[in-house]
């Protein structure tokens, strides 16, 4: 069985294929080639077949179900809503103000409406909040406790956590620190489940691209926030830097880059801080993601975290050289959903007994008004198997 997982990452994006569990291919493209020509992510596809199962883009999370449960016609609109957790219009706005994330969310659209048509079986994933292992009461007013790809890394985890201390998967409690280009994520791993996140929008620091937690007063005080806003107001804009190397050597002159940078990196450590009260005997702390190779962030974070248990860095699946973690990880849940190699880990994961999608459990009253709210209340029942949490008290 030939297994493609398909991560878009904020920097590339990346395709990862397995054949039989093992590293069978690979290719990577910058985001910004394939937001401006979709098609040549159609090519490297195409170089890889043939495929049996791809692991579709699935933005903040699904429950599992296979694409061709949404009816094409509205596969466009659904995909804005439930994947992106955006609207057309929004994203269109941005694209017209030349915001290059609303380009790369456009990109992924046309990309998803391409993939419609291979001849494969083709699947969407969860995220962090679909789970059942997460108890409810941290969903509430959440959609960010890790997006697809951040579930799909830190499950890659699991497995390497059993294999490098020669235990069952239940047996695995640790706290996994993805580190993206864009968003960073905080994940909690008790008996080989995932139990809790800290997504990168709800980070207590910035992320590279993105604010992280905002204090509802500055939301107030700013009075508007769209989509755009989520990947333009973090360690990069304030900086005014374009890669994370940029900002490590702008923080040795510069004040802005100096607090930006302190305030990346102790939101990080807060959001250790805050898993282990949930994963209270982590075996380690595991690195993954972009920023996790800059040796001075993981010098950083070894320093401060060491008491709460012992960093790592993510060494991913043997045979890869090319691509990034988190897509290793799509295609390991690609697999492991497919009755292959990992379908034991993606079992005891409960990753295929997920429900519903990221906007199941926003309960403040004005969302159902707004033009994404609207969206979910006309579409909530195409695809999904179960009814959503805020829809059902």
């Amino acid at each position: 069985m030939r297994v493609l997982g398909i991560d878009p990452g904020t920097k590339s994006m990346d395709l990862c294929l397995l054949e039989r569990g093992e590293i069978a291919g690979e290719a990577s493209v910058e985001t910004k080639d394939a937001a401006a020509n979709p098609g040549i992510l159609i090519e490297k596809i195409n170089e890889l077949r043939p495929l049996d199962v791809i692991v579709v883009p699935s933005g903040y999370g699904v429950e599992v179900m296979s694409m061709e449960q949404i009816p094409k016609g509205l596969l466009e609109e659904w995909y804005y809503t439930f994947v992106l957790a955006t609207t057309k219009e929004e994203i269109e706005e941005g694209v017209a103000k030349g915001v290059v994330g609303a380009n790369i969310y456009l990109a992924m659209v046309k990309f998803a409406k391409e993939l419609y048509e291979f001849r494969a079986k083709k699947i969407m994933i969860p995220g962090v909040i679909n789970l059942q292992t997460v108890p409810l009461h941290r969903k509430l007013n959440r959609i960010d406790l890790g997006t697809a790809d951040k579930l799909s890394v830190a499950t890659l985890g699991i497995h390497e956590v059993a294999e490098e201390f020669g235990i069952e998967y239940s047996k695995v409690s640790y706290i996994h620190v993805e580190l993206g280009f864009g968003y960073n994520a905080v994940m909690g791993i008790e008996n080989g489940k995932i139990v809790d996140g800290i997504g990168g929008s709800m980070t207590p620091g910035p992320g590279f691209l993105t604010a992280g937690a905002l204090d509802l007063e500055v939301a107030q005080a700013v009075g508007f926030f769209d989509k755009k806003d989520v990947f333009t107001t973090g360690c990069a804009s304030i900086a005014g830097v374009m890669a994370p190397e940029e900002l490590l050597e702008k923080s040795e002159k510069d004040l802005k880059g100096k607090l930006c940078l302190e305030a990346f990196i102790e939101g990080i450590c807060k959001a250790v801080h805050q898993m282990h009260y949930v994963v209270q005997n982590p075996k380690i702390i595991l690195l993954s993601g972009r920023i996790s190779r800059l040796e001075r962030v993981k010098k950083e974070l070894k320093k401060r975290l060491d008491k709460i248990a012992e960093i790592r860095t993510m060494r991913g699946l043997d045979g890869a050289k090319l691509v990034k973690e988190t897509a290793q990880g799509y295609s390991v849940l690609g697999d492991g959903l497919s009755g292959g190699k990992f379908s034991g880990l993606v079992r005891h994961a409960e990753i295929d007994m997920a429900k519903g999608s990221a906007l199941d459990y926003i309960l403040i009253p004005g969302f159902r008004e707004s033009r994404l709210g609207r969206n979910f209340m006309r579409l909530r029942g195409v695809g999904f198997r179960n009814a959503a949490f805020n829809l059902s008290l």
